[in-house]
């Protein structure tokens, strides 16, 4: 769910005349020559996966490559070595205990990707810690814990978003902290939607359903964060730690109710349970990473089939001549298949159209795609917005631009204009080629100290640890990985 303050941006929308699929369903209905992002072939069919719609698959279950990528993150684990210039960094990975597989730090470099150099996980350990002390409590949290919003302007003060509890629980299960990963998704399961594992979107400090807009109703971007999360835990820590379910097997329960709920007609990840269709979407709430890995979990072939061909269709899609950013990658906030203005309801106010809060985390996710399954239609992308941002520089960064990459800053006067969602997404993005060394020195450089908050310090300093994560090798896709 967007973080921003505004509840015309922001609240879930069962007005939204939901299935209204009218001009744009065909960007995604069709293997039509030319689909995808710069052209590239259709997206990449997930083999060796059942077509049934149940959960056939096995969490344990072997790899599936994908087609035109075979193998290619066969060697995820032992690709890149150590670093050159590295000043004696230590570098993992850690060898597996008896109670965690991969331990902090893993630093497994993929081939496909680059990383700053020098890079230090006392630095990522460190804003782990400062993380953890700010923003997670046990008040209002019902006996666990949950990631609160401490003073972002226009929010209730200390509440919390299903959003914050997604990205909680991946750098929990990252920073192999199993209490704190368990607390997080009971947390979560106390605020369920509905006869679903799906959590309410917002809940208020005191532990009720936000209102003023209404918490009512669950957010797509979080649910899939925390579907991976719950499948790398599996691989982690294994069993069902101090939960009364197996990671596993609430993994696999809740992409059910993920593919339910919030995946339109089969192929395009909606807003949320109750409003998003091919006339209203969120492209930064797509992870082609995550759907491959979904396929093989379930056994459900269309989340590597239909989903990610229709995830890279309408990214293209967005990125045309009368939005000016064909060659920036500047997506939209919230948009239609064909990149136009999302529709609203009758007598509701717009949504936002620009690159935001929202549109800023776009780099990250194609980003992961590019890196861990060296995706072409991933790294077509990517490489417009890094040659974008890498010509701006890191230090530079707004915090918002039009489409065509005329700044557009939102809080220009707080913390220097810099915000970490910018910029670590955007260094994730540039991790793709070798050309953004440089780029990426700085945007570490800018990360590490943690203190790139002009959007509010809940929403950067959580982008601020996961794109530390990515960016030391630490974000991975265990299913594929062997403990050492």
């Amino acid at each position: 769910m967007p973080h921003r303050s505004d509840p015309t941006q922001t609240a879930h929308r069962p007005r939204l005349l939901l299935g209204l699929s009218l001009l744009f369903g065909s960007a995604c209905s069709s293997q039509a020559a030319g689909s995808g992002v710069d052209g590239a072939a259709g997206s990449l069919a997930t083999a060796g996966t059942s077509s049934s719609g149940g959960f056939s698959g096995s969490i344990g279950g072997p790899n599936v490559a994908t087609a035109g990528a075979a193998g290619a993150n066969v060697s995820q684990g032992g690709g890149g070595g150590g670093l050159s210039g590295t000043g004696g960094a230590s570098r993992g990975p850690t060898p597996a205990t008896a109670t965690a597989k991969f331990p902090f730090p893993q630093n497994r470099q993929s081939a496909n990707c680059t990383y700053p150099t020098g890079y230090r996980n006392e630095d990522v350990q460190a804003v782990y810690q400062q993380w953890k002390s700010h923003l997670v409590t046990s008040d209002g949290a019902g006996g666990f814990r949950r990631v609160k919003r401490p003073a972002e302007a226009g929010l209730e003060v200390n509440s919390t978003v299903s959003e914050g509890i997604g990205y909680g629980m991946m750098i929990a299960v990252y920073m192999n902290d199993q209490p704190l990963f368990d607390d997080l998704w009971k947390y979560s399961l106390l605020h369920s939607w509905n006869s679903t594992i799906l959590m309410n979107w917002y809940i208020s400090s005191g532990g009720g359903l936000g209102s003023n807009p209404s918490g009512n109703g669950a957010a797509t971007d979080a649910d899939e964060d925390m579907a991976w999360a719950l499948v790398m835990a599996d691989k982690q820590w294994g069993g069902q730690g101090s939960l009364s379910k197996s990671y596993g097997d609430y993994a696999k329960q809740l992409l059910n109710d993920i593919w339910v709920n919030e995946i339109h007609e089969g192929k395009l990840p909606k807003n949320g349970s109750s409003w998003g269709d091919w006339n209203s979407l969120n492209v930064s709430y797509f992870a082609p990473a995550y759907y491959r890995v979904f396929a093989k979990v379930t056994g459900k072939a269309e989340w590597g089939n239909e989903v990610i061909k229709c995830v890279y269709d309408t990214i293209q899609g967005n990125l045309t001549a009368d939005n000016g950013n064909q060659s920036n990658g500047l997506v939209p906030a919230f948009s239609n298949a064909t990149g136009g203005d999302a529709q609203v309801g009758d007598g509701q106010p717009p949504l936002k159209h620009n690159y935001q809060y929202d549109a800023c985390r776009t780099p990250f996710r194609i980003g992961v795609d590019a890196c861990l399954f060296n995706n072409a239609q991933a790294k077509a992308y990517v490489a417009k917005t890094s040659s974008f941002f890498a010509g701006i520089g890191a230090a530079n960064i707004k915090d918002g631009y039009e489409l065509n990459g005329t700044p557009k800053p939102e809080f220009p006067d707080k913390y220097m204009g810099r915000s970490a969602a910018f910029i670590g997404p955007a260094a994730v993005g540039a991790m793709h080629s070798g050309q953004y060394q440089a780029f990426l020195d700085e945007a570490w450089n800018l990360l590490k100290p943690n203190n790139l908050w002009c959007g509010g310090q809940y929403y950067d300093e959580s982008w601020t640890m996961l794109s530390m994560l990515m960016l030391s090798g630490n974000f991975l896709d265990y299913t594929v990985e062997v403990p050492k």
